[in-house]
């Protein structure tokens, strides 16, 4: 499908892209992977045609019909809705839809005729009859409401806006997906969505992200973009994490042959140049040392930046970090954004909070830092706790003209100073030696900044880590460390993260929130989904009759079991009989339906003299419409009551 063939790229006097050369083929799922800034977009702006090559070229075959998701989304007219935005994700469908009504009007042309039926069944090929209901499966799967479906488009904020552009592109059923972080604007319940969604995509999927478990779970193939390089490993996330540790070793034995060959012929260089006798084989040195510069071995960024992050002990604390009662905020006074939350957290906690955006996950962490004020209730910190709060905003919050020394150093004085000694050994216990904390911060990679970020947090001695979205601006390497540091982190946490992979290794409670209130799960990420998978897949199972444990059952006599299951299906019996009810009716209509678009499509191969096209036309998509809403009923009802009945007879 797509075949990259000797490909460089150059900004400047930077190679990002070196006569890389790599094939994607129909049905890959790729994971593209590699340190913040290696490249992985300029490759997708190759395919989509947004940048030049300096050499190479890209071969593209099969004219694939590409989905991607274009940044900063903007509606067609200010009126526009979310619902008409996310319609227009199949370039040409409304053209297409349009022009064949206009053709309905008069299709007793032969060439009318002819051209109606190509764009029928173009049409249909892209999924235009049904699109409106891929989309609003998408929109609600991504977090929106229905409610807010026709509200103008330009009314969401810039993360919503961009979910809205992913549901498009995932609703049109492109044959080449390409998708840039997607979960980077997306809540965890949210990712979960996206995660069974693109399992069940048919087409070819190209995946740049740093999240594990999308990565783990949606791709077979991998990417590595490093060092200007690509190189393809067979295999999913973990295969290429284990073979890169086996490539990387060979990499680094044949780098310190290559320099120690190098190293003899620059000293023979360097002694016999200017003898006259040996010039000859100085000179014939020198142009073998020249070919090994022009082919020298250059290891990974992600080995030669990798770093280490080592968090201090916290300072001692009572039992109780936080505890609030009855809490509620609101910003406009009339508009809760939460109410009557109540909870505490208790000194090495390690809590994940999770829940769509919207439901106040960064206000309440705000309130508990202490940089905003609750409207309702109480909030209140335990005895000797200092929080340390890393907003999402972190990387914004660094100055990026500053360096890594005075941003620090600023952090420092600011908590009251000390010995230059001991600033000093905080710079390295981050991973800052002498090299690097000359840098600028806005050169700084993704580990390096969240490294910075969380020495400016624990200059200030905090006992109590408040972690807002830490992952969002890591790769997969700065995830990796940031996760072991806290892990063996002593200390309380707090935090907030999209990151499946994250949440389940280093939260040990979670705390859910949702609009009906907040309920706390006291084991990690695993616990909470095996509690909360009945009631996702069964959501009526609260008005059923609770199932009998195990142990219960042992103690009961056959008699009062039989009698108990017989009161079990007693109770679903009407609710069987409504289930039993609609499947009949819906697949009564299906066929009454069928048959009568049977009839209606042969009047439009056969037509009399007196057949109106146009009418026909529309009966026919009529009835298309009315067989998808009976079909889509029918499996609504039919999979329920497979549930109920199993859930009974079980």
């Amino acid at each position: 499908m797509l075949d990259f063939r000797g490909i460089s790229v150059h900004y400047g006097h930077q190679d990002v892209l070196s006569g890389v050369s790599f094939r994607v083929n129909k049905g890959d799922r790729i994971g593209v992977v590699g340190p913040n800034g290696s490249g992985k977009s300029t490759l997708f702006k190759i395919i989509l045609g947004e940048m030049a090559t300096d050499t190479g070229e890209l071969i593209i075959e099969l004219n694939p019909r590409i989905g991607f998701t274009r940044q900063n989304p903007e509606p067609d007219t200010p009126e526009e809705t979310l619902l008409e935005y996310s319609l227009r994700g199949i370039p040409g469908l409304s053209e297409m839809e349009e022009e064949m009504h206009e053709l309905e009007a008069d299709l007793t042309d032969p060439s009318k005729m002819k051209r109606y039926g190509e764009l029928q069944m173009k049409f249909e090929h892209l999924g235009g009859y049904d699109i409106e209901t891929r989309v609003k499966v998408a929109l609600g799967g991504l977090g929106f409401t229905t409610e807010e479906f026709n509200k103008p488009f330009k009314s969401f904020s810039g993360g919503w806006r961009m979910r809205a552009e992913l549901s498009r592109v995932l609703a049109s059923k492109p044959d080449l997906l390409l998708l840039d972080e997607p979960s980077n604007y997306l809540d965890l319940p949210a990712v979960e969505w996206l995660q069974k969604f693109l399992k069940a995509y048919e087409g070819t999927l190209m995946l740049i992200s740093h999240d594990r478990y999308l990565l783990r779970t949606l791709t077979n193939i991998t990417l590595e973009v490093d060092a200007g390089t690509v190189t393809r490993y067979e295999g999913d996330l973990d295969f290429y994490i284990t073979e890169r540790e086996v490539r990387y070793q060979h990499l680094k034995a044949a780098k310190e042959n290559q320099d120690h060959h190098r190293e003899q012929l620059q000293r023979f260089v360097d002694r016999f140049r200017a003898q006259a006798t040996k010039a000859a084989q100085a000179q014939s040195r020198q142009k073998l040392i020249d070919k090994i510069d022009e082919q020298r071995i250059v290891l990974p960024k992600r080995y030669t930046n990798s770093g280490r992050l080592r968090l201090a002990e916290p300072p001692p604390s009572g039992v109780e970090m936080f505890r609030c009662s009855n809490l509620g905020f609101s910003y406009d006074g009339v508009k809760n954004v939460f109410t009557g939350l109540e909870f505490n957290v208790i000194r090495g906690d390690k809590v994940a909070v999770i829940g769509y955006n919207g439901l106040g996950k960064t206000t309440l962490m705000r309130i508990m830092a202490g940089t905003r004020n609750a409207t309702q209730g109480t909030a209140v910190i335990g005895h000797n706790v200092v929080p340390g709060y890393l907003s999402q905003e972190f990387a914004e919050t660094i100055p990026p003209d500053l360096s890594v020394y005075r941003v620090a150093k600023n952090a420092w004085d600011q908590r009251g100073g000390g010995p230059e000694k001991a600033f000093r050994n905080q710079l390295g216990a981050f991973g800052f030696d002498e090299n690097d904390i000359e840098k600028p911060s806005g050169v700084l990679s993704g580990g390096e900044k969240i490294r910075l970020a969380f020495l400016r947090l624990f200059i200030s001695s905090p006992n109590f880590l408040l972690l807002d979205e830490p992952t969002t601006h890591l790769d997969l390497d700065g995830r990796r460390l940031l996760e072991d540091a806290l892990k063996k982190y002593s200390g309380t946490v707090f935090l907030v993260s999209h990151d499946i992979d994250f949440v389940r290794s280093v939260a040990t409670s979670i705390l859910e929130i949702t609009r009906e209130g907040i309920r706390r799960f006291p084991g990690g990420y695993d616990y909470y989904r095996e509690k909360t998978a009945g009631e996702k897949a069964k959501p009526d199972r609260a008005e059923r009759q609770e199932e009998v444990s195990e142990k219960e059952e042992k103690t009961l006599s056959k008699k009062d079991l039989r009698k108990q299951r017989a009161e079990a299906r007693a109770k679903i019996a009407p609710k069987v009989k409504e289930l039993k009810k609609r499947v009949e009716t819906a697949e009564r209509k299906i066929e009454e339906l069928q048959s009568a678009l049977d009839a209606a499509s042969e009047e439009l191969f056969n037509p009399k003299s007196d057949t109106d096209f146009a009418e026909v036309n529309r009966k026919v998509r009529t009835l298309q419409f009315e067989i998808d809403r009976y079909t889509a009923d029918w499996e609504e009802a039919a999979t329920e009551l497979e549930e109920l009945t199993a859930d009974r007879d079980g």
